[in-house]
């Protein structure tokens, strides 16, 4: 099928420039003939310089088809190949430079569109340099750009909000604008990978304590899909897990999902967590995360984090040094003699002097806690062993 469609394609190309180039030997017959240029008295008959010139020019445009059909192609995957690397946002940026060139080149063209001979040639000369110009200067200065639009539609949406007030309601300027700047600020909420296959995030936003727009950068649902496309069954399973999750957050009425087509490219980042940082900084936003790491590097770089494992060791009941509480010995601890067990919310206990306890259940005194982004630690001492 697409082998016929390419041979119907090449015929009525070459059908194309064989019209075309017999139009032209048909002109260039006639003009040689008018300028005495064709020595057309030698044939019997007036027609056959014309018979001439069609047919060699036609066979010219036979013969340059495909030399034009290859050159056609290699321009189209040059334009792909460079558009591959560009974002919709860099294209729109690089087509407001190529008008903006466009607008200014005709501007200053107009002194010189009545000059004789050499009027027509600087005004193109003129388009196509001040174009190239604008196109280049619009992308280096895109991110520019981007925080400019933003601020646009930030503007509006402040007008657009004060003008569906109340007539009586008191308009409180200085507050309202800064509620108001830290609300937008803090509402834009960029997701990781690893709070995304964690899951518990949409069990908290479906609850109603995280809202606004979530922020899923290309590259963040790239990394999830090579997930799901792994060979390890159990990566495989997380990746589908957390595509899953996504689904069911694009559900939720509280939040807003947007997809960003923006790639590590476009932020200079050598790896996802460098570019979840440079996003989250680009855009004024928090990073949603589990990852410990990400969890550091962004707060050294001044970007609020939200760890689903703090608020989750937040929400634990709160135990105070000198409460007695049950728990059953699992295993051995690092250090000698320490015996360790979980609370029934997954806290882990370090009993002193509890590795002779291993797989019964004692009654434990706290003496103190540690709590880290990892989790949270709670030691005792045994008071007594609980009889089942």
């Amino acid at each position: 099928m697409a082998g016929g469609i390419v041979k119907f394609m090449l015929f009525l190309a070459r059908s194309v420039f064989v019209l075309l180039g017999g139009v032209a030997g048909y002109q260039m017959a006639k003009i040689a003939i008018l300028q005495d240029w064709w020595p057309w008295e030698a044939f019997p008959y007036v027609f056959v310089p014309y018979l001439l010139g069609v047919a060699f020019f036609a066979m010219i445009g036979f013969l340059i088809t495909p030399i034009f059909i290859k050159t056609l192609g290699f321009i189209g995957l040059s334009f792909e190949k460079n558009l591959e690397s560009l974002s919709w946002n860099d294209i729109s940026v690089a087509l407001v430079g190529l008008i903006a060139g466009l607008l200014v080149a005709n501007l200053v063209a107009l002194p010189f569109a009545d000059l004789p001979i050499v009027g027509s040639y600087v005004a193109i000369l003129l388009n196509v340099a001040l174009a190239y110009l604008g196109v280049t200067l619009f992308l280096k200065r895109r991110e520019e750009i981007h925080s400019m639009w933003s601020s646009i539609g930030g503007i509006k949406q402040k007008l657009s909000n004060r003008g569906k007030r109340p007539r009586g309601e008191v308009d409180a300027r200085g507050s309202d604008l800064s509620i108001e700047s830290v609300a937008e600020r803090s509402s834009i909420k960029v997701l990781d990978t690893s709070v995304i296959i964690d899951g518990r995030i949409l069990e908290i936003a479906s609850t109603g304590f995280l809202e606004g727009t979530f922020v899923l950068p290309r590259f963040i649902l790239t990394e999830l899909q090579s997930i799901a496309d792994s060979s390890d069954p159990t990566r495989r399973t997380k990746g589908r897990r957390g595509l899953d999750i996504i689904n069911e957050i694009q559900k939720l009425s509280d939040v807003s999902v947007q997809i960003m087509e923006t790639t590590l490219k476009d932020l200079n980042a050598a790896s996802v967590d460098e570019g979840l940082v440079a996003l989250a900084r680009e855009i004024g936003a928090n990073v949603v995360t589990t990852d410990y790491n990400l969890n550091k590097i962004a707060q050294i770089q001044g970007i609020k984090v939200l760890n689903v494992n703090d608020l989750s060791n937040a929400l634990k009941p709160t135990l105070l040094p000198g409460e007695a509480i049950t728990v059953d010995v699992l295993r051995e601890g690092k250090e000698p003699q320490q015996g360790v067990g979980y609370l029934d919310d997954g806290t882990m206990i370090v009993v002193e002097d509890g590795e002779n306890f291993i797989g019964k259940r004692i009654e434990v005194v706290v003496t103190s806690m540690l709590q880290t982004s990892a989790g949270r630690m709670v030691f005792g001492r045994i008071r007594k062993e609980v009889r089942h």
